[in-house]
């Protein structure tokens, strides 16, 4: 790759900050959870202490505590209820006769002997391993076709191809070392998968196997075709790691809210049935008890609410960047500059 290309990385090509991109795909998702309840607590202890009344007098002469926490309680139930419902809806998909689950193993079961020609063997059984080597796979095919092009005579297709292949060198070599720490299930894997710019490559082998046709001889249309079969297979690989781990999120969203709509529904009942205006008297740190402790029962109970927000963001963010495969670009940053396309955009 040239000095001064731009990375292919997801994070480079999202061309995001860092904190947003740390929010919405990279930080664990209980640390956004916990960083959005914290949030919520300072921003209400901060409005109860700003505020051009006591809070003590406003709770005497109000019922808004109250009814506050009466709209958490139904909210929890109701959103607790619709959660599991919906995750049980799209659960249900993995439910099947068995004439069904054969089909899907025969799917697998043929996908693997075609997987026979990429690897000359059937291929490791790890997800991780098996992405790493497909990744390596497609990187020595590069190499080769970048070879079988050294005494081509049109130098404009040996400087191009020479540029693509260095590209998606570096860009696989990145992807194999991330892929040796990664473990399917986690996000991690899915992560360095959405690392490689396939559909770029894709698109990139087939234009210049397209553009420069006549330049090429029998053995060179072999060799793109050849990296071109490496790359088919990944797109529709990483869409099924992708559709696996949407199903592991939606387990993982269903069994997280359940754990924390207890608490959160205890606090908030406790809240409503025995927090009275003259509770908690005096002053810490230049706040009113009170304020300290209906800030806090309010964040409490608002954490389920923050769980969905924190594995929902990430799913979406996943969707959107990967809603195509194959040669399609959607999003321009995802062009990359290897490639002196003559084409009309």
């Amino acid at each position: 790759m040239n000095e001064g290309e731009a990375d292919e990385s997801m994070a480079e090509r999202m061309d995001e900050p860092r904190v947003r991109f740390w929010f919405l795909l990279d930080g664990d998702r209980w640390a956004i959870t916990s960083l959005l309840t914290v949030s919520l607590f300072i921003i209400l202890v901060i409005s109860g202490t700003i505020g051009p009344s006591s809070f003590r007098s406003v709770m005497s002469s109000t019922n808004q505590v109250g009814i506050a926490f009466q709209a958490f309680i139904a909210s929890l139930v109701t959103g607790v209820t619709l959660v599991v419902t919906i995750g049980q809806l799209v659960l249900s998909q993995e439910l099947g006769s068995l004439k069904t689950k054969r089909e899907r193993m025969e799917d697998a079961v043929d996908f693997r002997r075609d997987v026979d020609s990429i690897f000359g063997t059937i291929g490791p059984p790890d997800p991780e391993t098996f992405l790493r080597n497909l990744v390596q796979e497609s990187k020595e095919r590069a190499e080769t076709l970048e070879q079988n092009l050294t005494e081509n005579s049109n130098n404009e297709l040996r400087e191009q191809v020479d540029e693509f292949v260095s590209a998606l060198v570096e860009n696989a070599n990145e992807v194999e070392d991330q892929l040796e720490d990664a473990e399917f299930g986690e996000f991690n894997l899915l992560r360095t998968a959405m690392n490689y710019n396939h559909s770029w490559k894709l698109y990139g082998a087939l234009w210049l196997e397209s553009e420069y046709e006549d330049s090429l001889d029998d053995e060179e249309q072999r060799a793109f075709d050849e990296l071109i079969d490496v790359l088919m297979i990944f797109g529709p690989l990483r869409e099924h790691f992708k559709s696996l781990y949407f199903q592991w999120e939606l387990v993982r969203l269903i069994r997280s809210i359940l754990i924390t709509a207890f608490p959160a529904l205890a606090v908030a009942i406790a809240t409503l049935l025995f927090l009275a205006p003259t509770s908690f008297p005096g002053v810490t740190f230049g706040v009113a008890n009170i304020i300290w402790v209906v800030s806090a029962s309010s964040a409490i109970t608002i954490i389920p609410f923050f769980v969905l927000t924190s594995i929902v963001l990430r799913i979406a963010t996943i969707a959107k960047r990967t809603s195509a495969i194959g040669p399609f670009i959607l999003h321009e940053s995802d062009r990359g500059d290897d490639l002196d396309l003559e084409i009309e955009n």
